[in-house]
């Protein structure tokens, strides 16, 4: 029984070991007779080409794989010891036992940090207050230096650049104590009238 045909065309007999390429029919239809190939004999179809590995990869990069990976794959995982199971059963025990823990105690300062939330807002407006008092001041006293170059002004003495340009922001600083609910003379304007100054009107 001839064998598999190779590259050349050559079929080698399996019973007596000869090697031949079998007839065949041309295009003409005249028939091709068959060639014996002698012993030893190979064409260069059949040689086979020596390739280089690093060629090969060179020409065959970006269309697979990263080299090397394939074998990743089939390499069985190593089987966990003894010992490394229990290190890690221990550690998610301790894991466990630290969330819970973490959770009893938010559960038991939630209630205790309730009542806290209530006076925040009174905190902010004493700020609120405080920060207010701090411009009113900072402003009464800015309108008195003002007011005092004002007069100096008027008696005839000669100012500094700093000091008429500190005149001029005047009307700023009473629109800024108005703002506030004080008028220029730095009263606050919801003031009560003096019960004794309208008795003494009515006289």
């Amino acid at each position: 029984m001839p064998s598999q045909p190779t590259k050349s065309g050559i079929v080698t007999d399996e019973a007596s070991g000869e090697r031949h390429i079998p007839e065949s029919v041309r295009a003409d239809g005249s028939t091709r007779k068959a060639i014996k190939i002698r012993p030893g004999y190979r064409p260069p179809e059949d040689i086979e080409v020596y390739k280089n590995p690093a060629a090969e990869s060179f020409r065959t990069r970006g269309k697979g794989p990263p080299p090397g990976s394939e074998g990743l794959k089939d390499e069985p995982k190593p089987a966990a010891s003894a010992s490394a199971n229990k290190n890690a059963k221990r550690r998610e025990a301790a894991r466990n036992k630290a969330q819970a823990a973490e959770a009893a105690g938010a559960s038991a300062k939630a209630p205790e940090k309730a009542p806290e939330k209530a006076p925040e807002p009174v905190v902010e407006e004493l700020d609120s207050e405080v920060e207010k008092a701090k411009k009113v001041r900072n402003l009464k006293k800015k309108l008195r230096q003002v007011k005092s170059l004002q007069e100096k002004q008027e008696e005839g003495a000669a100012l500094l650049p700093e000091q008429l340009a500190k005149v001029l922001k005047i009307n700023e600083l009473i629109r800024e104590l108005d703002a506030l609910g004080f008028d220029s003379e730095g009263e606050p304007k919801n003031k009560e009238a003096d019960p004794t100054k309208d008795k003494t009107a009515d006289d």
